[in-house]
């Protein structure tokens, strides 16, 4: 790696997302704490992000599905296009134990995506009318996948991790298969969540990692891993870690640490992670409008047997926010 990652890398954005593109820049988009926008920033250097331009790309509408709790953008490139998939709601009641979220996708045909004009496509029909949000997507194969978290009323529990392949960027070619479900006693503290999962690939397997528990102290993350030539549909050929793979560090003063992404060295030969984290625990009210969970990277290492090794959440080497104040930046 060219340069020591300083943590965090954003402050105050949660569920980050980076996007390495071939023009060298690191797009990055979180949720905003008012939970009333999207917005997107890029720089060269993932250090550079914090102090990068800041743009509002879409604002969530008056009333209907998209005028609440805007959660969990994130930005993809697909076939030449640009595509941020995000969670939306139309109320903040709570309904079946959940909110009301569903998935939705806007779409630029832009080279450049701080430009152009971002199209509603609409939202991501999943063929389950449910609370559902968290959505990433990845290619394998030629074929687009979508992974995401939903709720089944049927099933104990707030949210569980589905996939499925894709016809377009916004419209689903298969039924949902699930691929995991809150289950361990690490899967249900507070509330019974698998969510926010995000892809890898390497070493002639597909991983995909989740987030469970409350989002506070106990947020931690959780492991599927697939041969990269199975079947990816077949719930059969996925397996899961029994112990949470990334969890919080009192020694490091790093807390609830999950809702993760993937990217890459600036040189292409390391993977880096990207998380949120909080590095306190007294929380005065919900720890889900507390808004310093900030993004924060670092490197994975790999084990003989071509499995991820997370290790655990690195200390702060920059200043974070005391106050419960929502930053201009």
């Amino acid at each position: 790696m060219a340069e020591k990652i300083e943590n965090p890398i954003v402050l105050q954005r949660a569920d980050p997302f980076v996007y390495r593109h071939t023009d060298g820049y690191y797009y990055f988009t979180g949720s905003y704490p008012l939970y009333d926008r999207i917005v997107l920033r890029r720089a060269k250097h993932l250090n550079d992000l914090q102090e990068a331009k800041e743009y509002e790309i879409w604002h969530k509408h008056p009333s209907g599905p998209l005028s609440e709790l805007i959660w969990a953008p994130e930005i993809h490139r697909v076939n030449g296009k640009w595509y941020i998939y995000f969670a939306a709601a139309p109320d903040t009641n709570i309904n079946d134990d959940t909110f009301n979220h569903r998935i939705f996708v806007l779409e630029n045909a832009s080279d450049n995506p701080l430009e152009g004009n971002w199209e509603e496509k609409g939202e991501v029909k999943t063929g389950m009318d449910t609370f559902s949000l968290d959505s990433t997507t990845f290619m394998h194969n030629g074929d687009q996948y979508l992974v995401w978290a939903q709720q089944d009323i049927n099933i104990k529990g707030h949210s569980n991790i589905y996939i499925a392949r894709m016809e377009s960027p916004w419209t689903l070619a298969t039924k949902p298969v699930m691929l995991s479900k809150p289950e361990f006693p690490w899967e249900i503290k507070g509330f019974w969540v698998n969510e926010g999962p995000a892809v890898l690939m390497g070493h002639g397997k597909v991983f995909i990692t989740y987030s469970a528990s409350a989002t506070g102290v106990e947020y931690c993350m959780g492991l599927l891993t697939a041969p990269l030539d199975a079947d990816l549909l077949n719930p059969n050929v996925w397996k899961k870690s029994k112990e949470p793979v990334f969890q919080s560090c009192e020694e490091n003063s790093q807390y609830g640490p999950g809702h993760n992404s993937f990217t890459v060295s600036e040189d292409g030969k390391d993977t880096i992670m990207i998380y949120h984290a909080r590095n306190y625990t007294h929380l005065v009210g919900d720890p889900l409008y507390e808004p310093n969970r900030h993004a924060r990277a670092q490197k994975i290492k790999w084990d003989e047997n071509g499995n991820p090794v997370f290790g655990v959440p690195v200390p702060d080497t920059r200043w974070t926010p005391d106050t419960l104040e929502v930053l201009d930046k």
